[in-house]
């Protein structure tokens, strides 16, 4: 990887990736289901949906921001229409509570392959010509892709993705893209294999020339966790991952484990979760200063940087956007301190 490219200033702030959905775009998505839209009414509902997303971070003031992935439909299940080779399961429940089991499910019937690309670089080639502020890519990971498939071992289906995912980073890079986040959230959720899993990233990213971040964290279908939210069983082994930044959630577990950081000297930069997306209640920026300085005694400042706990996705709009307007005042408001 080259040179790890510069924070744009002290403590920046930014979003893990995906923003809260618009009422009018939840709605355009039933009539998409329904046939009531045609090829190109589905592009420009997507591109009008990225710009407002992009607009609520860029007014809020975020540093660092995202095309809040709003044209996936969910955080990776959106991808599986670009791979040849699969076919769709039903639901496992439709009834009661919201879980996991109510996510579609695909089963590997051929060769695995993506033709056509991911869209990632369609999607990063948009949010570069109307973004002000700072961008970066976001795309899920082998093994976190791997986790809505059928027909094998988990990892094993992960190790078939790895060149396709490696070929959409290329295509990235190719394209101008210096900020690439590859999440791999479920690495948190099954941690016993940690060692597969830095091997299975650093084979994924060797060569890239970007600055690699990843997110690491315990599910968000509805609010809802899927593992126990610990990260100590991933470390220290994860810090031999090849990334240049960690993401990872503190707020929605009132800022367990930051020792972690110090504890095995982690030289990364860390990305920490000081607004829970998991709660409508919404954090004042003088919180977010608090918890800001709890990691400052923890994380050198040059190399922190605060955020959301997750992505936005679940998140109604209204609630989302006054967090981020706190994450902005609180991150400003420490700034000062520190100068």
């Amino acid at each position: 990887m080259p040179g790890l490219a510069p924070y744009p200033c002290l403590l920046p702030t930014t979003v893990v990736g995906s923003h809260a959905w618009p009422g009018w775009y939840c709605q355009a998505q039933e009539a998409i289901t329904q046939g009531l839209y045609g090829p190109k009414d589905i592009e420009e509902l997507r591109r009008d949906a990225v710009t407002v997303a992009v607009e609520d971070q860029q007014r809020a003031g975020i540093d660092v921001i995202t095309n809040g992935e709003m044209g996936r439909l969910d955080f990776n299940l959106g991808f599986y229409g670009a791979f040849t080779g699969l076919r769709a399961l039903p639901l496992e429940r439709r009834l009661g509570a919201p879980a996991h089991d109510q996510r579609p499910r695909y089963e590997i019937v051929g060769e695995l392959h993506a033709p056509h690309g991911l869209g990632v670089v369609e999607e990063f080639l948009f949010l570069k010509s109307i973004a002000r502020a700072r961008i970066k890519a976001t795309i899920p990971g082998p093994f976190t892709l791997a986790g809505r498939l059928t027909g094998g071992d988990r990892l094993e289906i992960a190790e078939r993705l790895v060149p396709i995912v490696r070929r959409e980073l290329e295509r990235l890079v190719e394209a101008g893209c210096n900020h690439i986040q590859l999440d791999e959230p479920s690495f948190a959720c099954y941690p016993e294999g940690v060692e597969d899993y830095v091997r299975l990233f650093n084979a994924t990213v060797a060569g890239i020339r970007a600055t690699i971040s990843t997110h690491l964290c315990f599910g968000n279908y509805k609010a809802r966790a899927v593992a126990a939210r610990r990260y100590r069983p991933l470390f220290p082994k994860i810090l031999e991952i090849a990334a240049d930044e960690l993401i990872l959630e503190f707020a929605g577990r009132e800022m367990a484990e930051i020792n972690l950081w110090k504890e095995f000297g982690a030289e990364k930069r860390l990305a920490a979760g000081v607004v829970d997306v998991k709660s409508s209640y919404i954090e004042s920026p003088e919180e977010i200063v608090r918890r800001a300085r709890l990691l400052l005694e923890f994380v050198p400042a040059e190399r922190l940087a605060l955020c959301p706990d997750c992505g936005f996705s679940q998140t109604a709009r209204h609630i989302a956007v006054t967090k981020l307007r706190s994450l902005v005042e609180g991150a400003r408001l420490v700034r000062a301190e520190l100068s």
